[in-house]
């Protein structure tokens, strides 16, 4: 008896340390229902309706123009007519988020999910709807601002994307497909994300369930503010897979500010084309490791060209700010005051050096052509392992530049080869040096070391890029 009394002692003892232990591990999980409860009414669903003119379904099937009376003509307007298929108009809707932003009724929402609508409907958590009137939108980043007709109406408060961990919780409200109000939550996955086309958003990458129909709703933290709005998501499927984006609230309400005072958005330009710094670049450089965004063009007439930036450089730091990767640089150029002076610390000829530039804006269109004399021709085999020539002067218009060589033959397995170099590539750069001819070429690259790394600058239909070559014996 008294052995099974020290057994139940024993268990017992047991199970309380369990429960002690496990009481901490589970308070450490997230409890959303206040945040839910407290913000769900001030979470827009919108849903808009846009008219595609028969002449644009027309365009679309591509069907041939008759001449009048004739036979065919008559044929293919029976056909669609009897089929179904008769070029009428026809009227299309779909759906988004969104979240008010004042009491007197202002919204924002993301720029492709009202773009083109003839018609928006903003249907509030009571079900009370309005007929929203577009203040602005900006396509560039995705933001726009709608207004309503209302009064007293219930309003997010702003967070600080700056201030968010990855690794933090993050709760969305949203529409997805249709369903209002539906609440999914994950972490933050990353911050500062470049998209493709997207160079002036910083993204904050969550994993968030996020479908079509959350596009223009918030992105919370667990403090229950706003900190970003849901944008895009990466799907193979058209269907979440884990991947989510957000805008950072910061810039989105910089850009809805600006569409209610002026209906128009500013962006700093700085007038350079930029790209990543691989570790065999980074070398070349005289860099520790790879940052920083390395300048591979600078535009005629831009504020980087009159500041006195070269090609070759490498931005390490803007307005104080370190630039770890290229795609760091032009969010801060865009929200950067247009006409202020911004210090700009690159890195050349292996040494750190401050720039001061005067921010320009972002012009609609950069207009780059020039005009060259006829180059002679001249072709002669380097030392990198590839044939080079003079440039003629229809090379030059094609890729815009003004000098260097192109590349002719590249022996196979050389360091030309190894480097990435390609047939028809234009050499207008090595080791940090303009290439003006040839026999300026086959110089500088008859001095470079064996075994060790160089810049290349290669310009390219698509734009120049560096790449890291490195001279064999």
């Amino acid at each position: 008896m008294r052995q099974r009394l020290s057994d139940m002692a024993f268990f017992q003892w047991l199970a309380m340390l369990l429960l002690v232990v496990a009481i901490p591990a589970q308070a450490q999980l997230p409890d959303f229902t206040e945040i839910v409860e407290k913000q769900q009414d001030s979470v827009v669903n919108i849903s808009t309706s846009k008219t595609i003119k028969s002449t644009q379904l027309q365009q679309q099937f591509d069907i041939p123009d008759f001449p009048e009376g004739s036979p065919f003509g008559e044929l293919f307007k029976k056909f669609f007519d009897e089929d179904g298929f008769n070029f009428r108009d026809r009227e299309t809707s779909s759906l988004g988020s969104g979240f008010i932003i004042s009491e007197d009724g202002y919204v924002m929402t993301n720029h492709h999910v009202i773009d083109g609508a003839d018609e928006i409907i903003v249907r509030l958590n009571n079900r009370d709807e309005y007929e929203a009137t577009v203040i602005g939108s900006d396509e560039n980043s995705d933001i726009a601002l709608l207004k309503i007709e209302g009064d007293n109406l219930p309003v997010l408060a702003y967070g600080s994307s700056e201030d968010l961990k990855v690794g933090e919780w993050v709760l969305a409200i949203g529409s997805p497909f249709g369903f209002d109000t539906t609440v999914t939550a994950g972490i933050v996955s990353a911050k500062g994300r470049s998209l493709p086309n997207d160079n002036y958003v910083p993204f904050i990458q969550t994993d968030v369930a996020i479908n079509p129909g959350n596009s223009g709703g918030p992105l919370f933290n667990m403090d229950g503010e706003v900190i970003g709005i849901n944008s895009q998501i990466y799907s193979r499927s058209g269907g979440f897979m884990g991947l989510s984006f957000a805008i950072p609230i910061e810039m989105a309400v910089d850009v809805a500010d600006q569409l209610r005072t002026k209906g128009s958005v500013s962006r700093g330009w700085l007038g350079v084309l930029i790209q990543e710094v691989t570790r065999d670049l980074a070398e070349s450089f005289g860099m520790d490791k790879p940052h920083g965004a390395l300048v591979a063009r600078v535009l005629d007439d831009s504020p980087a060209a009159k500041a006195g930036i070269e090609v070759g450089d490498v931005i390490v730091e803007f307005d104080g700010k370190k630039v770890s990767r290229s795609s760091s640089l032009p969010p801060l150029v865009g929200r950067f005051p247009v006409g202020s002076l911004a210090d700009v610390t690159v890195i050349r000829d292996k040494r750190e050096q401050n720039i001061r530039v005067r921010i320009a804006q972002l012009p609609n269109q950069i207009n780059q052509a020039r005009a060259e004399p006829e180059a002679e021709q001249e072709i002669q085999k380097s030392a990198l392992g590839m044939t080079v020539k003079e440039l003629d002067q229809e090379v030059k218009q094609a890729l815009k530049v003004q000098s260097g060589v192109q590349v002719l033959e590249i022996d196979s397995g050389g360091p030309a080869s190894q480097a990435g170099i390609e047939v028809g590539d234009v050499v207008s750069m090595l080791d940090n040096r303009s290439i003006t001819s040839v026999q300026d070429f086959n110089d500088r690259a008859s001095k470079l070391e064996t075994g060790k790394s160089v810049a290349i600058l290669i310009q390219r239909e698509n734009g120049p890029v560096f790449l890291a070559i490195k001279p064999q014996e």
